[in-house]
This record gives structure tokens, C-alpha cells and sequence, in this order.
């Protein structure tokens, strides 16, 4: 695969990602969105230093494995605490909480 493949993979991937950010209602599904963008942020930036050298951007793509790891914690942790007070995990009911 090229480097212009592997781009273009992340690209679909991104683009898939933002379609489901946009088109969703349930806030589990939009986490999953979210999950694939920062998946096809992570692809590009391995694809780079495969392709160009240094180890540098692997290790990036590292740290941000680990930092999306945290976000979806604590975004599950918000979507149960949704569900426990509401009842659902609708965005609009999400919404109702700002107060």
C-alpha cells in the first residue's frame, strides 16, 4: 500500500466519521463517530512515519491512542449518568441539561 492509499483510507475513514457525528441522535453512536475520527487521524499519522521516516509521529499516534482511551471513559461515564437521570441517551436530552 502507498502512502496515497493509506491517506485515502483515512480520508473515507474521517469523512464516515463525520457523516455519523452529523446524522446521529443516540450519544453512543455519536462517541463511535468520534472514536473513528480520531482512528483516522491515527492512520495518518502512522502512514507518515512509515513512509517518511522517524519514529516520532508513531509515538504521537501513541500518546493519542491513550488520550482517546481517557475521553471515552469519561464519555460513557456521561452517557450512564444520562441514562440515569433521563432515561434515554438521546443528544437533545443532553441538551436539557445545561440548565
Amino acid at each position: 500500500m502507498t502512502l496515497s492509499g493509506c491517506i485515502l483510507l483515512a480520508s473515507a475513514l474521517f469523512a464516515t466519521g463525520v457523516y455519523g457525528l452529523l446524522t446521529r441522535r443516540q450519544l453512543i453512536a455519536v462517541l463511535l463517530s468520534v472514536e473513528l475520527m480520531a482512528n483516522a487521524a491515527n492512520l495518518s499519522f502512522v502512514a507518515f512515519a512509515h513512509f517518511r521516516g522517524g519514529p516520532a509521529a508513531q509515538t504521537f499516534a501513541l500518546f493519542a491512542i491513550a488520550l482517546t482511551v481517557a475521553e471515552v471513559a469519561v464519555g460513557l461515564a456521561l452517557v450512564m449518568l444520562l441514562y440515569r437521570t433521563y432515561g434515554q441517551t438521546q443528544v437533545d436530552t443532553a441538551r436539557e441539561m445545561k440548565g
